[in-house]
């Protein structure tokens, strides 16, 4: 299974020839991307596109999720073709993910920013689902990264604490999450577990 993952950076060579060498079967958007340039990569791949909303995106919810359907794919919000995992788990070319948007709240800006009491109800309520489904989880797609695994000391770049419990409860294959941006090299993979945590910006070709 060939995944692009995509987060915070509109990556040029994703607008051209780029994106056909790639040859995707899931493209997974990790926040903070305009709503054209997801549009533009899930018409031209004809691929599922999976996202979470990030800090920085707009209010996706038309209301409290608690007693939605699990489906985000008639919501009639955010990128056309695309479907908002936020808060829901959804199955895509043969896997099924998970989603958790948002970042830990820094400031009173933006529709996304939970405080980490906040992220552990929304982190419990995921979970809730998984287990009433009785969904195994392959992919977690989050905004954040969790806490003590890719994030960074300054305070609008910490990890969600509430996701490493989730993440051991889940056993996800693969977390892709975004956020945090590493000027020069990048870091490393990381694990949690038996999941492998993947911070992919701007863009990356996973294969599973």
């Amino acid at each position: 299974m060939r995944v692009l993952a995509i987060a915070d950076e509109v990556a040029e060579p994703l607008w051209g020839d780029r994106l056909k060498e790639l040859r995707p079967e899931l493209i997974l958007s990790a926040g903070d991307l305009p709503f054209d340039y997801l549009e533009n990569l899930v018409s031209r791949t004809d691929v599922p596109l999976l996202y979470v909303p990030g800090n920085h995106d707009p209010n996706l919810k038309p209301g409290d999720p608690t007693f939605e359907g699990l489906s985000a794919k008639f919501d009639g919000v955010g990128p056309p073709g695309c479907i908002n995992v936020d808060e829901r788990i959804e199955q895509a070319a043969r896997l099924w993910i998970a989603g958790l948007g948002g970042s830990v709240r820094y400031n009173n800006e933006g529709a996304n920013q939970y405080t980490q009491r906040q992220m552990r109800w929304r982190a419990w309520r995921l979970g809730t689902r998984a287990r009433l489904r009785r969904r195994h989880v392959d992919i977690l797609l989050t905004h954040a990264p969790p806490a003590g695994f890719g994030d960074a000391d300054d305070p609008a770049h910490v990890g969600i604490e509430a996701l490493v419990p989730l993440v051991q409860k889940l056993r996800p294959r693969l977390l892709v999450h975004g956020h945090v941006r590493n000027y020069g090299p990048k870091a490393d993979d990381l694990r949690l577990g038996d999941t492998l945590i993947v911070n992919p910006i701007p863009y990356r070709l996973i294969e599973l």
